[in-house]
């Protein structure tokens, strides 16, 4: 689907066909050095991966889960998971090719999953958890209008599926926006 919002890109739900370019993506846009090309890095905080493709399939796979995928020039450029979960949807693994960040598409991305959300599931609500020391991060969805709840869930240290922690004081906080 093409955007009039934004030409040039197009908006699909991923399939099996995609994981392995969309692993690829998630991985330059967290962790090693190719993600110290963008400002979303995690690569200070974390080492090791950031997914997988199994995680990749089971997302495109689940029945109230969605892995919105964004091409330009037939390229995947960025991507983010919608799921369904009953009067909200949660956002996450979101993803913009690190030598594009900075460029305005990661809020074209979520403008579009927000718009998709309300129009797909009738939803009110969109939220999202981010590492809590990820300042620079969550000041950015605060500028999309995202708000800190001071909701927060333990990492999962000990489990290598979702990083090698490099620091003892991470966790994840609850942010939540209203949908218009």
């Amino acid at each position: 689907m093409h955007s009039a919002a934004a030409p040039g890109l197009t908006f699909r739900d991923a399939t099996d066909a995609d994981v392995d370019e969309l692993v690829v993506l998630i991985e330059s846009a967290y962790r090693g050095d190719a993600s110290r090309a963008g400002w979303t890095t995690e690569a200070d905080i974390l080492e090791g991966r950031r997914t997988d493709p199994e995680g990749v399939l089971q997302v495109i796979k689940s029945p109230d889960s969605r892995l919105l995928t964004v091409e330009r020039d037939g390229r995947i450029v960025a991507c983010c998971q919608l799921e369904h979960r009953g009067d909200h949807a949660y956002f996450g693994m979101f993803a913009v090719n690190p030598t594009l960040q900075g460029e305005g598409l990661g809020k074209t991305v979520i403008a579009e999953a927000e718009r998709q959300c309300r129009a797909a599931w009738g939803i009110g609500e969109m939220h999202m958890t981010v590492i809590s020391v990820r300042e620079d991060l969550i000041a950015w969805y605060e500028r999309r209008g995202y708000r800190r709840t001071g909701q927060m869930s333990p990492f999962p240290y000990g489990d290598e599926r979702f990083g090698i922690p490099q620091r003892p004081d991470l966790e994840f906080e609850l942010l939540v926006k209203k949908l218009g």
